[in-house]
């Protein structure tokens, strides 16, 4: 969807309260309506297109693991007994990367986009996102970068490295889905039950923004944050509801 100014248009979407399997479902919807209008605009034989729809979903998830399609089940450290005591649901979905977790005070976004009407290259769409979160974190202070050969969004002190942000993405029909994992408040006791992303390295580890700053954040505030710097980014106008 294009507005007036020429500019393409996000709609945002928050989804709460909803289990894992009910949000998957959700954006997997959203993910195969784009992907069909983009189709369905291709056999038009009269050339009259409907307008395309770009989503970006931002959910509140419970407790769960995510393991991606190269990842490891050796990963999840605790069994299903475990799981049930802890009510942590388990997945295994179609994003790239290892396991993750997902729960309460962490930005979840999954942004859904028909990339040919944005631009057409899955390295330099993962660093906008990657980008988006790096400029939230410098709002608050915090000097976050990459590190050659991981994805994601840490911190560095030299000696050790901390993740603040996953990121995991999906692309068919150069249509995205899944997207990344912020922490923000988050309890990051429930990443000793995984091997976070698969990293073993001893010298990287997880964090979010309350443990770096020493407090409590609005996550409302971060969220808005975020969502300015991805429209800056990727030159859209977002629409809330």
């Amino acid at each position: 969807m294009q507005s007036s100014n020429s500019k393409i248009q996000v709609q945002v979407r928050q989804i709460r309260d909803l289990s894992y399997q009910e949000a998957w479902d959700y954006q997997t919807a959203v993910h195969n309506e784009i992907k069909q209008r983009k189709l369905d605009n291709r056999l038009r034989p009269d050339g009259q297109k409907e307008p395309q729809e770009h989503v970006f979903i931002l959910a509140d998830h419970h407790h769960v693991y995510t393991l991606g399609k190269s990842g490891s089940e050796d990963h999840l450290l605790i069994d299903s007994e475990k799981r049930e005591k802890e009510n942590i649901e388990y997945f295994k979905i179609n994003r790239g990367g290892d396991i993750t977790y997902h729960g309460p005070g962490q930005i979840v976004g999954y942004p859904i986009l028909d990339l040919d009407e944005i631009f057409t290259d899955i390295h330099k769409y993962v660093r906008f996102l990657e980008e988006a979160v790096i400029r939230t974190c410098n709002d608050y202070g915090l000097i976050t970068g990459r590190i050659e050969g991981y994805t994601g969004v840490w911190l560095s002190d030299g000696s050790k490295n901390r993740k603040i942000c996953a990121i995991g993405v999906h692309l068919s029909r150069w249509v995205t889905m899944h997207g990344f994992a912020f922490n923000v408040n988050t309890n990051l006791d429930y990443f000793h039950y995984i091997v976070p992303c698969g990293i073993v390295d001893e010298d990287k580890t997880v964090t979010s923004l309350e443990k770096e700053l020493g407090r409590k954040v609005d996550i409302e505030e971060v969220k808005n944050r975020l969502l300015n710097h991805f429209a800056e980014l990727f030159d859209v106008e977002i629409l809330k509801r």
